[in-house]
Parts: C-alpha cells; structure tokens; sequence
C-alpha cells in the first residue's frame, strides 16, 4: 500500500509530512504526523464526520490513513463472502473496514478490514451517533509490509483488551497463510496458524476459512 505524504487536518487540508516505518491500521499508512493534537474523543468523532478519509485515534492523537492496493482490498472482500454465507440465518453480522471499532479500555479507535459483531450491535457511550462498535466478537486484520509489526504488536494487544473479542485473524500479506488469536477459557491468547491446502477455524462464531479461498483472484487466475 502507498502511504499518502501528508497528515490532515480538521478542515480538510493536507500538510506535508514523511511515512513512518511502522503502521496504524493494517488497510493503511501511519503518517509521519498527526492531524493535531492533543485530541479529545469527541473532536475526532467530528473530524470523521466531515473528513473524506478515515482516521485511527489513540491517546488524544488521530492519524491520517491511505487505502491499501487492490490484492489488499480482493483479500478483505474474499474474507467477507465467506463468512457472509456461512453466518447467513445466524444472529451474527459481518462489517467492512467502514465500521470503527474502540477499545474501551484504551480509548483506541479504529478500523478493523472486517469485523463480526454477535447478539446486538452495542455501541460506544461517547459516540452520540452511534457509530462506533464496541462489542466485536472478531476482527481481521490483513497485514502490509509497513503496517505488520504494529498489527502483530501494539494493535493486538489492544484487541485482546477488547471484552467480547474471542478471536482476531491476522492474514499475511506475502505468503498464504492466516493466524488466528484464540481467547482461552483462561483469559489468556492462543495461536492457530493455517496455510495453503488448511483452513483456520473461527470456533466463536462457528466458521471456517479456507486459506486458498482466502487469497482467490479470480483475474490473476483466468487463462490469458
């Protein structure tokens, strides 16, 4: 994914700024500077509202995020089909990367490549609109190069603060292979990795998902 050079401001405006190495949001570029800080919840509740790109807010500051590339986005839609069809009659639905997701207990907020939300949507107390999901049973997450050491490190250790969260799927950008994060009867994290040929089971919500289908590209596949 190619990081957009620029944080933006409140109005909309773009300021010039070197990418990071690291990553906030696996869809997308942490930029070299937030749009201002200190931020308040509130402020970048409005912020979203009037802002035509999305933003990660954590710890008062909001950062500006760039779309992913098109295997990156394939790779999300394919992740959502399937488990779109597997949920179908279940009181269970699954979000795009439109819906913002908060850690309570953090404050982060973001937006998750696809998220499960299980029983009733519930939403954060702060956000007026009700916009803003707070009760996820699983996220996905597909990683990029820059983005995968915060995916991997402090984004989920923010998930896992989470508590209805019982898994979170990180998909690999450049081999096929998933891993899943399992909430243990213990309150502690189990890993699960499924490769080409396996599949990774969601035992929260009842679903698999086959690792070839996951990376399926119909367009790179045809014959010439």
């Amino acid at each position: 994914m190619e990081p957009d050079h620029g944080a933006f401001v409140a109005d909309g405006s773009a300021s010039g700024g070197v990418p990071l190495s690291d990553g906030r949001a696996c869809y997308a570029e942490r930029m070299a500077q937030p749009a201002r800080q200190p931020f308040s919840f509130e402020e970048y509740l409005e912020l979203e509202e009037v802002s035509t790109v999305r933003h990660e807010f954590f710890g008062g500051q909001v950062w500006a995020m760039a779309g992913g590339s098109p295997d990156h986005a394939g790779i999300c839609a394919n992740i959502t089909a399937l488990l779109s069809a597997q949920l179908r009659g279940r009181p269970c639905r699954v979000f795009s990367s439109d819906l913002r997701v908060r850690v309570l207990e953090t404050g982060l907020a973001t937006y998750p490549d696809v998220t499960v939300i299980c029983g009733r949507f519930e939403s954060d107390p702060d956000d007026v609109r009700g916009h803003t999901a707070i009760n996820p049973r699983v996220v996905v997450e597909v990683l990029s190069p820059s983005t995968e050491p915060y995916d991997r490190g402090e984004k989920l250790q923010n998930y896992e603060r989470i508590a209805s969260l019982e898994e979170v799927v990180l998909v690999a950008h450049d081999r096929r292979e998933v891993l899943v994060w399992r909430r243990a009867p213990d309150g502690s994290w189990l890993e699960k990795r499924a490769r080409s040929g396996e599949s990774a089971k969601l035992t929260s919500i009842g679903c698999e998902l086959a690792v070839d289908e996951i990376y399926r590209d119909p367009l790179r596949d045809a014959p010439a």
